[in-house]
């Protein structure tokens, strides 16, 4: 039979862990509020920049507006080069919000190698940069402590080598991959293609009559240019306000579900204590009778 004393050392450790898990889940709980309102908010903004970029994209193709050779807008079939961006967090204690990045990534990766085309691996958070560093896979870019508080000058910074080197035709494609927020008790994988523009997916026909933007071959290369600029460095830091949510909701979950655990295991070690002292209690009036009946 278990020692008593051991039990109860058992009862107050995990008492302790569960003291600090609701603790944590509390944190997060508030961090989560703030950042789901700053998510929404951008949300908005970034699906009305997403959709004016989608429809001039649409409108330089099914218009077949010459004069415009912008290669955000063209379809590049064959890449030699491209560049995906993954977005982590700096901190575990979030369940599998981490490992479901890095898998996406990782099947990103193969797709591409499979094919033989040059990735250029860049990270943003300390738990996928580590993987990686640990895993000797060489990043191309890697940033701390901008997960955790998304700055957009320095997410501007980041993202801007690989619109540069995009337009001047050495990278063939751009990726973000990260995990996003959904809802309270949901995240949403996103792998996006951010460079090229997607052309594909823009019905002609259907928006002709709604469309109020008219995309002429004497538009100015560089107002298109750098409105894409500006469309790619919002949704890098779209990225991070939706990653950083996503994850105080993983966390959250997390902490809930080991403060729930950490609840069952105290009532089983209570349970397991009061039967040992049971026995303990048996076994001395088991002696007292005993020697009692001896001394008869």
């Amino acid at each position: 039979m278990a020692n008593l004393k051991d039990i109860q050392r058992q009862i107050k450790s995990v008492s302790n862990t569960q003291k600090t898990t609701r603790a944590m889940k509390l944190v997060s709980t508030a961090k989560l509020r703030r950042a789901e309102e700053l998510a929404k908010r951008s949300r908005l903004y970034s699906e009305k920049l997403n959709q004016v970029i989608a429809e001039i994209a649409g409108r330089l193709k099914c218009n077949k507006v010459g004069g415009i050779n912008s290669r955000c807008f063209s379809d590049i079939n064959n890449p030699k080069t491209v560049d995906i961006i993954f977005v982590t967090a700096d901190k575990g204690l979030c369940g599998g919000f981490n490992i479901q990045t890095i898998k996406a990534v990782n099947k990103l990766l193969k797709e591409y190698k499979d094919k033989d085309v040059k990735v250029r691996l860049s990270g943003i958070g300390k738990k996928g940069v580590e993987f990686y560093k640990y895993n000797e896979v060489e990043l191309y870019e890697a940033i701390s402590n901008l997960s955790s508080k998304p700055d957009k000058k320095r997410s501007d910074k980041f993202i801007r080598t690989s619109i540069a080197e995009f337009k001047d035709g050495k990278v063939d494609a751009v990726h973000i991959v990260y995990n996003g927020f959904k809802n309270m008790m949901t995240q949403e994988l996103h792998v996006n293609r951010i460079l090229p523009v997607d052309t594909n997916k823009f019905d002609c026909e259907a928006s002709e009559a709604q469309s109020m933007l008219e995309i002429e071959a004497q538009d100015d290369e560089k107002m298109l240019d750098s409105l894409v600029s500006k469309y790619v460095e919002y949704n890098m830091y779209y990225a991070l306000i939706d990653s950083v949510a996503a994850e105080h909701s993983a966390r959250m979950q997390a902490m809930d579900t080991a403060t729930n655990n950490a609840a069952d295991m105290v009532k089983s070690l209570n349970v397991k204590f009061n039967k040992a002292r049971q026995a303990a209690i048996t076994t001395e009036l088991i002696e007292i009778i005993s020697g009692v009946e001896s001394m008869k």
